[in-house]
């Protein structure tokens, strides 16, 4: 199963609508279950850099089927998964990328998100995987 072009723009509305509640900027994209960017925003203002870290954390999410920050703390040094940020050409190992699930439960995408702390950045690409 993959997201559709639909489903993908309400995941990015539901996002760009949190990050204007707590007022940031936000690079905001959408993975198909490939991996596969289906959609993206760079609101006015983000940061030009985010737009990469954003895309990796949607695929790294993708890749590995699980929250980056999860990641992120498998990966430290002596955790099982050290190192892995290396694979891949570069994933991102902290929060902001969130895998998407449909209604049965099926993974079907991910969402990256990149622009502010990584609390924001967390709690924006949640309020958009939510939005499925």
């Amino acid at each position: 199963m993959n997201i559709t072009l639909a489903q993908a723009e309400k995941v990015i509305a539901a996002a760009k609508q949190k990050s204007t509640e707590i007022d940031t900027k936000m690079n905001i994209v959408v993975v198909d279950g490939g991996a596969n960017v289906v959609a993206l925003v760079r609101m006015d203002g983000a940061w030009l850099g985010s737009l990469d870290i954003a895309t990796k954390k949607a695929k790294t999410a993708r890749y590995f089927d699980m929250n980056t920050g999860l990641l992120g703390e498998l990966s430290q040094p002596g955790g099982s998964l050290f190192n892995i940020e290396h694979s891949n050409n570069g994933l991102i190992t902290f929060p902001g990328g969130i895998p998407i699930k449909n209604a049965q439960d099926e993974i079907i995408g991910a969402i990256g998100v990149s622009g502010s702390a990584v609390e924001n950045d967390h709690a924006v690409a949640e309020a958009g995987a939510s939005a499925i």
